[in-house]
């Protein structure tokens, strides 16, 4: 399995953020991005996500068995600075709608819903809305929503943000579990996350003009 970035280049608004941006991950490697804020950290975990059209270049997956149909958007859980719940709903329901949302229709075993809640460090509260947690506490459900779904490819943009030491520390055991079960880890952050087998990739924008791209 793995997970491949070919020449990449992205623009927002009439700004090209970055070009020419490759890298190749397999089963059980991360690539941590880095940089000031603004230096394409975001922009280039959007792009892999499926989320932003590249200007130029690909991205693409390669799973076990060697099939390559599949974009990584289908294989991928990305957890951005929203939390992507309903305040509205309890925990539980929030969980149990990614949990439908998100079946692949794989036979990997996922965590429950009070084993993912436990997980995160929270078990027993999963009647609570969403709405009437603390920041944290909603950001350690968010973060819940990776396990209760199977995805190989987990890209996580600033994932410890609105959390303490003890949950970066938890949270960066969950990631490194994921590692260890064959997993791939693509993470914008700020901060070193402690994980195992990491490629880093320091952004640094594009303050240049446009020649090149094209390859003119």
């Amino acid at each position: 399995m793995h997970l491949a970035a070919e020449n990449l280049a992205a623009r927002r608004g009439n700004n090209l953020i970055f070009v020419n941006i490759s890298f190749c991950l397999t089963g059980g490697e991360a690539l941590v991005l880095t940089g000031r804020n603004g230096s394409g950290k975001s922009t280039l975990s959007r792009v892999v996500a499926g989320f932003l059209r590249p200007e130029k270049g690909s991205v693409t997956f390669t799973d076990s068995g060697g099939r390559t149909d599949r974009r990584p958007s289908e294989v991928s859980h990305y957890l951005g600075h929203r939390n992507a719940m309903k305040n509205e709903l309890t925990v539980g329901e929030n969980l149990d709608f990614w949990r439908s949302f998100l079946d692949d229709g794989s036979q990997t075993p996922t965590a429950s819903i009070d084993d993912a809640a436990e997980a995160v460090g929270l078990g027993g509260i999963i009647h609570l809305p969403f709405g009437y947690l603390s920041a944290g506490q909603q950001r350690r459900f968010a973060f819940a929503k990776l396990l209760v779904a199977h995805r190989p490819i987990w890209i996580l943009d600033e994932p410890t943000a609105a959390l303490d030491t003890d949950a970066d520390r938890l949270f960066a055991a969950l990631i490194r579990e994921h590692q260890r079960e064959g997993g791939i880890v693509l993470a914008a952050t700020h901060q070193p996350l402690g994980l195992n087998n990491v490629q880093e990739l320091r952004m640094k924008g594009f303050a240049g003009g446009e020649a090149g791209v094209w390859g003119g």
